[in-house]
């Protein structure tokens, strides 16, 4: 596989693509090739060694992806080899092949696009925890979005219309 390897904490432009050996998935893991990966704040920060989560050196950056299974790893049940799926994990996702736990990984319903899917769960999904489940937003209350240039921002105009 090749993937953009992380070796140092010197930000984006000191990570380098590179052949690595194919991660095999471990039980309770699913190896995914990885046809689209969002490029999200966290990212950039966890390249820097900015973010909460600081994973040991080298790693393969890139938190939301999505293509196909590729393989299973002992006790996956619901996820098969050649579904199309979304993963959210903290690594992994700016390679060729990712491994990441089953319970991370979301089916995609028929003609949902990847490249979509690949972009969906963290800015959506942040969005509607803010609005819906934090602030209850209800129909006809008012929304004040203060920066819609974003995924996240976008997301929320969108939730809250």
């Amino acid at each position: 596989m090749h993937a953009w390897l992380c070796t140092t904490l010197d930000g984006v432009d000191a990570l380098t693509w590179q052949e690595l050996p194919t991660p095999e998935p471990k039980p309770g893991e699913v190896r995914i090739a990885v046809e689209a990966a969002s490029l999200n704040f966290p990212d950039l920060l966890i390249v820097e060694g900015k973010y909460q989560v600081k994973p040991a050196l080298p790693f393969v950056p890139g938190a939301e992806y999505a293509g196909r299974v590729d393989a299973v790893g002992e006790g996956v049940a619901h996820l098969k080899p050649g579904m199309a799926v979304a993963a959210i994990g903290t690594t992994g996702g700016f390679g060729t092949h990712a491994v990441v736990g089953a319970d991370h990984v979301m089916p995609l319903p028929p003609g949902f696009a990847v490249r979509d899917a690949a972009a969906f769960a963290f800015t959506y999904g942040t969005s509607h925890h803010a609005l819906v489940d934090r602030a209850q937003l209800k129909p006809g209350e008012t929304v004040l979005v203060l920066g819609a240039a974003g995924g996240v921002g976008t997301a929320a105009l969108q939730i809250a219309k």
